[in-house]
C-alpha cells in the first residue's frame, strides 16, 4: 500500500511546500492538493515548487475537473512539469465540486468527463488526440507519462471509472461503503474487457493520530459535510435507496440544510452539525497508532492500493511523524509477512 497526503493550498505557499517535503521525508509516496482556484491558491504553480523541493513524491490535484480550465491547458501543465521534474505527476479528476459551484456553475456531464479524461491523458502522454475536430499533439513533449484517476460516488460515475480510469479515488474510509464501491468499479472494468486488478484504488480520508476522540471528531467533522455534497447529488438523482447505493451513505444527510463553500474543507466549518459522530468515525481514520493500522489493513484487504490522508486539522506534523515512524513501516512489514 502506498501513502499520500492531501493538502490545501492556503497561503503562505511555502507552508504547503514545507508540509509536502516533510511528507516525503516520512515515507509518503504522493502529495495531492485541493484544486479550487477561488477558495485557495492556484495549485499547479505550487506543484512546481513542491516538485523542485522534493526528489521522489508524485504530485497532483485532488481533484481537478473538466470545467475550470481548457483540457489542453491542463494536459500542457502535466507534460511541462514532467519534462521539468521527470514524470512525477498524476491527475485526479472528477465532475467538479467547489471549483465550479462557487461560480454558480454545475458539475460536468459524464460524457464531458469521459472525453476530458481521454484528451488530457493522450496529450500528457505525448500522444496525438482528436479535439474539436482537429488532431492535436504537443510538438515539444517527448516521453511524458500521466495516469488519470477518477473520483466517483454514484453508479454512473463508478461505471465510467471502471471503463476508462487508470485509478479510482474514493473520498471516505467506511469499510462497507468502500467494499461496495470498489466492487462496482472493478465489475465495470471487467465488463469493459479490462483487467480489474490493473486499476489503482485510492481511499482518501482525514487521518488524525490521537486519543481525544471528541477533539479529533470536531477537527474532522468537516469531511462528512464535504462528502455530503456529493451524496446529496446522488440522492437527488436516484433517491435514498436507488441503484443499489448503500443506505449507510445516503441516510445521514437527511438533516443537511445547505453548505457554505467559504469554509469548505476546514476544521472550523460551522454548518456540519448534521454529521453525527459515528459518520466521522466511519468516514475518517482516527485514533491511536493501532487504530490506524487496523483500519488501513482492513482497507488493504478490500483491494485499496493507496491511502491518502487529509491534513486539514491542528495536528499535522505529529500525524506525519507517527505515520512515518510507525504506521507506514507496520503496513509494509505486515504485507511482507503475508507475502
Amino acid at each position: 500500500m502506498d501513502f499520500g497526503v492531501v493538502l490545501q493550498t492556503n497561503p503562505p505557499a511555502a507552508r504547503t511546500v514545507q508540509l509536502a517535503a516533510l511528507a516525503e521525508a516520512h515515507g509518503f509516496s504522493h502529495v495531492w492538493t485541493f484544486d479550487s482556484h477561488l477558495l485557495w491558491q492556484e495549485p499547479y504553480v505550487i506543484h512546481s515548487a513542491i516538485l523542485a523541493a522534493t526528489n521522489r513524491v508524485v504530485v497532483g490535484p485532488f481533484v481537478t475537473n473538466p470545467a475550470t480550465r481548457d483540457w489542453t491547458v491542463t494536459a500542457s501543465v502535466f507534460a511541462t512539469l514532467n519534462e521539468m521534474y521527470g514524470n512525477r505527476t498524476i491527475c485526479g479528476i472528477g465532475r467538479g465540486d467547489s471549483a465550479v459551484r462557487v461560480t454558480n456553475g454545475k458539475p460536468t456531464t459524464m460524457a464531458e468527463l469521459r472525453e476530458s479524461i481521454h484528451v488530457i491523458r493522450e496529450l500528457a502522454n505525448s500522444r496525438p488526440v482528436e479535439y474539436h475536430g482537429a488532431t492535436l499533439q504537443f510538438p515539444w513533449s517527448r516521453g511524458s507519462e500521466l495516469d488519470v484517476w477518477v473520483a466517483a460516488y454514484g453508479p454512473m460515475a463508478l461505471q465510467l471509472t471502471g471503463e476508462v480510469a487508470d485509478g479510482y479515488i474514493l473520498q471516505l474510509a467506511d469499510l462497507d461503503i468502500a467494499a461496495w464501491m470498489i466492487k462496482t468499479v472493478k465489475d465495470a472494468a471487467a465488463a469493459a474487457g479490462r483487467d480489474p486488478e490493473s486499476l489503482a484504488i485510492c481511499v482518501a480520508a482525514p487521518m488524525y493520530i490521537g486519543d481525544d476522540w471528541k477533539h479529533m471528531r470536531d477537527q474532522c467533522r468537516w469531511f462528512g459535510g464535504m462528502v455530503g455534497n456529493h451524496v446529496a447529488d446522488i440522492v437527488a438523482k436516484y433517491g435514498h435507496h436507488g441503484e443499489g447505493v448503500p443506505e449507510s451513505l445516503t441516510d445521514y444527510i437527511e438533516r443537511r440544510s445547505g453548505y457554505d463553500y467559504n469554509t469548505h474543507g476546514k476544521a472550523d466549518n460551522d454548518h456540519v452539525d448534521f454529521v453525527p459522530d459515528d459518520i466521522v468515525d466511519r468516514f475518517c481514520v482516527l485514533g491511536t497508532t493501532s487504530d490506524h493500522i487496523a483500519k488501513l489493513e482492513a482497507l488493504r484487504d478490500l483491494g485499496v492500493t493507496q491511502f491518502a490522508g487529509y491534513l486539514q486539522h491542528d495536528n499535522k506534523e505529529e500525524t506525519l511523524r507517527v505515520y512515518g515512524e510507525t504506521v507506514i513501516p507496520a503496513l509494509q512489514t505486515h504485507l511482507t509477512a503475508k507475502a
